[in-house]
């Protein structure tokens, strides 16, 4: 219903023009189709109530993740416009292969924290450049942000134990010289989304006085959107591209060792994640409880598996407002 030049604007012809207004379809608006399409035709369960392809898709993040590209486009742009405004970070080296080695940027205070980030990307992709957009939030509260570097798993013969073994060479390097960089040796927290949620997973539950350093040298973990049973991974997709074994499956499911974590935990999801990474999720926390040790389940609402991944950078979000309650900042 319009309005003219000085008409009187009653209740009455406000709700009526908003009853208007509701009754016009939205322009150039289409619905973004995701997860399984409406015509899928189910096959035998293969792991719980999923079928194979229900499965695949439940380790595909671009199945249920709208405009996924563009989003990892932006979170790039991100960490490479925090280098150009804040100055790019240190590098520092913590083995022996090219692929072993983090980025430190750090906070202007001395003895401070330290939140050590491991980065996602299906254990194939991402790197520590790409993903340091995050650090900005933890500087500006007095916390040094590192992010590790590590190998490709298909070069790394297929196994993520080399992985996991890089990630945990990396955090105790961390620990032992954290003093090099002004950080606290004793408050080194580590994090990790999706794949690197999964490795940092397995690097807290860690014998730490194998590396010379206490049982409680991490002292806390956020694992954001990750994996903590391999054996649904092992039955998916993933498979083509990681040499599972028994061995492996058993040593890489932190949810088989909850009596190796000795450090308090904050795990992530959101609500718009696939159904398996809300049920890893799900199922870990409450695996953590159980064994009487500490875990807090964050719940994102209305947030995809890449945005959950994004909120670490905000104070005000799920991942950034658990990592500051964590640490104290």
């Amino acid at each position: 219903m319009p309005l003219l030049p000085g008409s009187l604007i009653t209740r009455r012809t406000a709700l009526t023009s908003a009853t208007s207004l509701l009754a016009i379809p939205a322009l150039g608006q289409t619905t973004c189709q995701y997860g399984m399409p409406d015509d899928h035709v189910k096959g035998p369960p293969v792991w719980l109530k999923l079928d194979q392809e229900e499965l695949d898709a439940a380790y595909r993040q671009e199945v249920y993740q709208p405009l996924l590209d563009e989003i990892d486009s932006r979170i790039y742009s991100l960490s490479y416009d925090l280098r150009v405004r804040r100055g790019y970070p240190e590098r520092a080296i913590y083995g022996d292969h090219p692929d072993e080695g983090m980025d430190i940027y750090r906070a202007d205070r001395r003895q401070a924290p330290v939140f050590v980030f491991i980065h996602g990307g299906t254990w194939r992709y991402g790197n520590a450049g790409d993903s340091g957009f995050e650090a900005e939030m933890f500087m500006d509260r007095g916390a040094h942000f590192v992010v590790l570097d590590f190998s490709d798993v298909r070069e790394a013969n297929n196994d993520l134990n080399v992985l996991a073994g890089q990630v945990r060479r990396g955090v105790a390097w961390v620990v032992k010289n954290a003093d090099s960089f002004g950080g606290d040796p004793d408050r080194v927290y580590i994090g990790g989304h999706s794949s690197g949620g999964h490795l940092a997973a397995v690097a807290l539950t860690t014998n730490w006085t194998e590396f010379g350093l206490a049982d409680d040298a991490v002292k806390g973990g956020l694992l954001m959107s990750g994996m903590y049973d391999m054996e649904p991974v092992r039955l998916s997709y993933r498979r083509n591209y990681i040499a599972f074994t028994d061995a492996m499956e058993e040593a890489m499911s932190p949810q088989r060792h909850i009596d190796r974590i000795n450090a308090p935990l904050f795990v992530s999801y959101g609500t718009l994640e696939t159904p398996e990474f809300i049920r890893q999720a799900k199922d870990f926390a409450a695996a953590v409880q159980a064994a009487g040790k500490s875990a807090q389940l964050v719940v994102g609402h209305n947030y995809f598996h890449q945005d959950m991944w994004e909120t670490l950078g905000n104070p005000y979000g799920p991942n950034g407002r658990a990592a500051v309650e964590m640490m104290g900042l």
